[in-house]
């Protein structure tokens, strides 16, 4: 069951127009909701970046604060599994006809999904992954969650023709993100995170990760990250909210790290990983 437009039908029976700016021109913003236990998480952050995210491309939100939880919480239920991943999209809306600008009156698009939400595998925690890298050649707003995906896409099967989990962006000389994920540098026993701004999107994994470390006094700074320390890290990490957080062991065909540690998940990781769990069965779930 899914929501369109005011309606809860069947996938296979929903329609949009040709003519909707989301499908003509990406026209259009999108967030995905982890849910555990048939919990939201942090609902209320998701919906402040859907809001910023909108506010971004001069659009007014759709729904008010109150229907958009009400909405979420009738899609979890109609779902089968308890772990789910919503999928929200308001696009700008269908015109008579295709122009650049902005329509004077349009009717917004408000799409709403559900699928099953499949935690990483263990054997991914425990023996890592690989990414290549590339130059981060998106546009200059990735803090909006635009539907215009078409260059993350691009960065992203670069991965995959490379066999691996992950594209790492550098722009300028510097660290922005993943195609699909934040990601994490370890150097020296201090975390390193790039700092929120117009170059990556804002995290809501990223913040568990940050409030994690500050919680257990794992030391950490969050400032401009060259990419020879990306190179050079002990450990990286990559962390989204379907992805969780799981370390990168191969960067370009070069294992990570140094010494016995070079090419396999390091301690600080499975520190992490412990914690991110422990956080996931009593504040995620509620347990």
């Amino acid at each position: 069951m899914i929501y369109l437009n005011g309606e809860f039908m069947p996938l296979v029976e929903a329609k949009i127009s040709v003519m909707d700016r989301g499908f003509l021109f990406g026209d259009g913003v999108y967030e995905v909701i982890p849910v555990y236990s048939r919990r939201p998480f942090r609902l209320a952050e998701h919906l402040t970046r859907l809001q910023h995210s909108l506010a971004g491309i001069r659009m007014a939100n759709p729904l008010t604060s109150e229907e958009w939880p009400a909405l979420i919480r009738k899609i979890i239920e109609s779902a089968d599994s308890d772990d789910q991943q919503v999928y929200l999209q308001v696009t700008r809306g269908a015109d008579s006809k295709r122009n650049h600008a902005f329509p004077a009156r349009v009717t917004p698009s408000v799409f709403m999904m559900s699928e099953p939400l499949v935690a990483p595998p263990e054997e991914q925690c425990r023996q890592g992954v690989s990414a290549v890298s590339a130059a981060d050649n998106r546009w200059l707003r990735c803090d909006l969650k635009s539907t215009s995906l078409l260059a993350n896409c691009l960065l992203r099967q670069l991965a995959i023709d490379a066999g691996c989990a992950e594209t790492v962006l550098f722009r300028d000389g510097f660290l922005t993100e993943g195609a699909a994920a934040n990601i994490f540098v370890v150097k020296n026993g201090v975390l390193l995170a790039p700092p929120k701004n117009h170059l990556m999107l804002p995290g809501v994994t990223y913040d568990v990760i940050l409030e994690l470390a500050q919680h257990h006094g794992l030391p950490h700074e969050v400032r401009d990250v060259r990419e020879e320390e990306v190179h050079q890290a002990d450990e990286l990490w990559l962390t989204s909210s379907t992805k969780e957080v799981l370390p990168i062991v191969m960067l370009d065909g070069n294992p990570v790290g140094k010494g016995v540690t070079a090419g396999h998940p390091g301690p600080l990781f499975a520190n992490m990983l412990g914690w991110y769990q422990e956080f996931k069965q009593s504040v995620m779930r509620g347990n």
